[in-house]
């Protein structure tokens, strides 16, 4: 035996240890695969691969003098990458197991004959579904060995290439809404639960017994504890998800106010520019109006124009050491989709399915997000300045959007066919909302904008840009990928540049729409907006004005065809910005924030690019 890079044999192994050059050992041993028969195992720098010893005069079956191969030897995978495995675990020989593999029904040449006293160990990976990439299933491959040291030696060798696999998670704080979506959440998170124990994560589960319920835990967890954790997960849907968010954003973003609308200055002592927050003209206020929402935490300005949230009982929380900047590129957030939608799993995986993100979640996959800071100056036309601050990670909406929610509150009994149910009673209302839009105006609209601010100019871009020429965000984005040039505590540069333009819109509207990301979900197969992205620092403003009825319908059944073209109206604006303002005329519809109900007369919102991370990588397009 030789130590420098040469290969000893003990029986069916082969080792190469290090060498001087510090290469990666290899080892090899002739091992039987379950389904395949006696095949070579390597294990190299990435992964490991095998090579059957049947030759083809002995593998398969024949027929009229017709030599077939085995169906899956022939479309099993031969290699496996580290990055793709997330466990590997010794079988008690007693202990007979199926097999997770999709091929693994299936008869093969060496299977069976050879399984009497073998020890076995079990490599666990996924497969992506070859017609929609993005939906992955669990995949196991069980190879044996009569020697049990010989297997508990293939293990540890694994494990230790695990474990230098970077991002994957050790301890998670998993937060699981039992009446999600169809009441389901418990039993969503009992059937993936296994996967993560598997992978040796440990987690500490919190069942929500109230609304509110996980805001709290958030908001009152200290930096410390939650360092303990390498991310938190939220088993529900997009609603929850949006109360784990604020709780934790709540106490830890720091950031100016986004812009105060234009004719809401001279209330807070303020003629100046709007993007200048003024440091003392709502704080008076705030002392006296405390939020009563636990999802709705206030907020006042010190000298230095940061935004210093309070805690539940109204005292300052700005002395704080921020222990952990944002963006938090070690705590990330997770979803295992359980609710009546689920258009953020959908966005950021491309599939609607708990194994997919606990998968996702256990590799240790990253994606930043951007989020949307929303902050309510005036609750109603007669109530007094209370700022108050809110995050959205997918969407605000208002009008439809709102009164679809409000309605839909009515029959939660249905579980999610009452959205169907709602958005017809209201369709069939054809509520309209006078309002006064202003939005932020960006490089890629002034051009089209020197013509006017008429109906046509939203039909003239939305014709110029063609579905071939459609960025759609994907998996390692272009766009997303590039990386932002202002700080999360900042507003986005071009909120704050002196030559920032503002726009108006005054109408009435049967919905006003932002859209952080695409929300692509099963009733609108390409989402809001087909090409909107997941970390580009815009949200895309979606005007509907008032229009006939049947025009409406005909914009509504373009959302719920793939490949439909939405935005193609004279009614509808669409306008991609970093930041809007909102103002109430009259009669009032609410605000729908990821899903949970937000009245405001008087409202901003600005975009902070990256805010957060996700374990996700995209979807695959």
């Amino acid at each position: 035996m030789e130590i420098n890079g040469s290969v000893y044999n003990s029986g069916n192994i082969s080792q190469r240890n290090v060498d001087a050059e510090g290469q990666t050992s290899v080892l090899s041993s002739n091992l039987f695969l379950d389904h395949v028969g006696e095949v070579t195992l390597t294990l190299n720098s990435d992964g490991l691969s095998w090579k059957s010893l049947y030759s083809l005069d002995n593998d398969g079956s024949t027929c009229l003098g017709i030599k077939f191969l085995p169906r899956v030897a022939t479309k099993m995978a031969t290699k496996l990458t580290f990055s793709d495995i997330y466990a590997v675990e010794i079988i008690d020989s007693d202990v007979i197991q199926e097999s997770d593999l999709t091929l693994a029904a299936e008869c093969f040449v060496g299977n069976g004959s050879h399984d009497s006293g073998m020890n076995h160990f079990m490599v666990h990976t996924f497969q992506k579904s070859k017609s929609q990439p993005c939906l992955w299933s669990l995949a196991v491959y069980k190879f044996g060995n009569k020697d049990l040291q010989t297997c508990q030696m293939w293990v540890n060798k694994i494990n230790d290439s695990l474990s230098k696999e970077v991002g994957r998670p050790k301890n998670l704080l998993v937060f699981v809404h039992p009446m999600s979506g169809k009441g389901n959440g418990r039993r969503i998170w009992e059937t993936v639960a296994p996967i993560f124990s598997r992978a040796k994560i440990n987690t500490k589960v919190i069942v929500t017994q109230r609304a509110g319920h996980a805001f709290d835990v958030m908001t009152s967890a200290t930096n410390e504890e939650l360092n303990s954790y390498d991310g938190v997960l939220a088993v529900g849907g997009d609603g929850f998800f949006n109360e784990i968010l604020n709780g934790f954003l709540s106490s830890r973003h720091k950031a100016p106010f986004p812009p105060i609308p234009s004719d809401f200055l001279d209330a807070l002592g303020n003629n100046s520019n709007p993007l200048v927050n003024d440091p003392n003209g709502a704080d008076s206020e705030i002392h006296n109006n405390i939020e009563s929402d636990p999802l709705l935490s206030s907020s006042a300005h010190n000298e230095s124009g940061f935004s210093h949230l309070r805690t539940n009982n109204g005292s300052h929380i700005e002395d704080q050491q921020i222990e952990n900047p944002l963006p938090n590129q070690r705590l990330r957030f997770g979803i295992i989709p359980a609710g009546s939608t689920d258009a953020i799993v959908i966005c950021t995986t491309g599939a609607r399915d708990p194994i997919t993100s606990a998968l996702h979640i256990i590799l240790g996959k990253k994606l930043c997000l951007d989020v949307a800071q929303v902050v309510r100056w005036k609750t109603t036309s007669t109530s007094k300045i209370e700022p108050c601050v809110r995050y959205a990670a997918s969407f605000a909406g208002y009008g439809f959007y709102g009164d679809v929610i409000t309605e839909s509150e009515k029959y939660r009994w249905m579980g999610p066919k009452r959205y169907d149910y709602a958005g017809t009673k209201v369709f069939l209302k054809h509520r309209s909302y006078e309002a006064e839009v202003g939005y932020l105006e960006v490089e890629s609209e002034k051009d089209s904008s020197i013509l006017d601010g008429s109906r046509m100019l939203s039909r003239v871009r939305s014709l110029k840009r063609k579905k071939s020429e459609r960025n759609i965000c994907q998996a390692n984005c272009d766009v997303c990928n590039t990386k932002p040039v202002y700080s999360s505590t900042r507003s986005p540069p071009a909120i704050s540049s002196p030559e920032a333009r503002w726009l108006k819109s005054k109408g009435r509207f049967l919905s006003v729409g932002a859209a952080i990301m695409s929300n692509r979900n099963e009733r609108a197969p390409d989402g809001l907006v087909a090409d909107a992205h997941l970390s580009d620092g815009f949200l895309h403003l979606l005007l509907i004005k008032d229009c006939p009825h049947a025009l409406y319908l005909w914009h509504l059944t373009q959302l719920a065809r793939k490949g439909g073209n939405p935005l193609n109206f004279d009614f509808v604006e669409h306008h991609k910005t970093p930041a809007f303002t909102f103002t109430s005329i009259g009669k009032e519809s609410i605000w729908n924030l990821d899903g949970e109900l937000f009245q405001a007369h008087k409202l901003s919102a600005q975009v902070f690019r990256g805010l957060i991370c996700l374990f996700a990588s995209g979807p695959e397009v």
